[in-house]
């Protein structure tokens, strides 16, 4: 069955006093893009989770999120950066030699200095909680396929229902269809007996041009074109591939026949059908958006 691209997965596990949470929330796309949200002393992870969702998605926009959380009263990370302190001090001790200024450079001003001393509340590197992070990935990209699957199934229902439908509206026009060439020839040869009376210069030539122009009306191969369209369709439903982009261009090629017809035809009832198939088609062509 076919996929959906909308889906969304989340795990959450207890970690010391807090918890890690993971989320993934996937989105319509062309193509499959990845864009990973991850605390500093986790960020390596980003590549492996990427290549875990190409194993499992084709197409769609995925965005994950992963948040750790601490306990109450668990205090920050306080980070020193040493390499700053002694620039900041080299700084101030040229400045002070050439300005001849007085006064020390001691702890309480370096301190007070901007990124020397800050506090963190991501948590610090842990090779315990780097593995529940993937397990919770591993969890959550579960789940989201399995909605994407999901959503797949009532796509390709409503889909198939549509399809149908346009076949119904197709066995109509086909059943009329021999009825066009000898109503456009007879009214076509009224036109123009009326037109010149009694007076017809070469009625075997006036009755062969008729019957080319009525031939024009004949929409016989396009009835056995969109009915072929339609079958390849419904095969594609039944694929477990990617098969967004190959559903998107059958539908432009039963939009095209179905033009075609109602152009050709230039018949009242016939018209009706079309423009009800049209909307259909046009139903078809949102969810086609939604599929991987």
């Amino acid at each position: 069955m076919i996929r959906s691209m909308t889906g969304f997965g989340r795990r959450q596990a207890p970690w010391q006093d807090g918890s890690a949470t993971v989320e993934m929330r996937s989105v319509n796309h062309r193509f499959l893009e990845i864009s990973c949200r991850l605390p500093r002393p986790l960020s390596h992870l980003e590549d492996s989770f990427k290549k875990a969702i190409q194993q499992r998605c084709v197409r769609g926009r995925i965005d994950i999120t992963v948040t750790v959380q601490a306990g109450k009263g668990r205090a920050g990370s306080v980070n020193l950066d040493q390499t700053l302190a002694k620039q900041y001090y080299l700084a101030f001790r040229t400045l002070k030699k050439s300005l001849k200024l007085s006064g020390s450079i001691d702890l309480a001003l370096m301190a007070g200095l901007r990124d020397v001393v800050s506090v963190s509340e991501q948590p610090a590197e842990d090779p315990k909680l780097a593995k529940i992070v993937q397990q919770l990935t591993a969890q959550a990209l579960t789940d989201l396929a399995a909605m994407r699957a999901d959503e797949g199934k009532v796509l390709t229902e409503d889909m198939r229902t549509r399809i149908q439908t346009i076949r119904g509206h197709k066995v109509f026009i086909a059943g009329r269809s021999p009825l066009l060439a000898q109503e456009g020839y007879n009214r076509m040869k009224a036109r123009v007996e009326k037109l010149l009376e009694s007076e017809i210069p070469d009625p075997a030539r006036l009755y062969q041009e008729l019957a080319v122009y009525a031939d024009r009306a004949d929409i016989t191969e396009e009835i056995v074109r969109l009915d072929s369209h339609m079958l390849q369709f419904e095969q594609t439903l039944n694929s477990t591939e990617s098969v967004g982009k190959t559903l998107d261009f059958l539908l432009q090629e039963i939009g095209r026949e179905v033009n075609t017809i109602g152009s050709k035809a230039n018949d009242a009832e016939i018209a009706g059908h079309v423009v009800q198939m049209k909307a259909e088609l046009e139903r078809i062509r949102e969810q086609v958006q939604n599929v991987e």
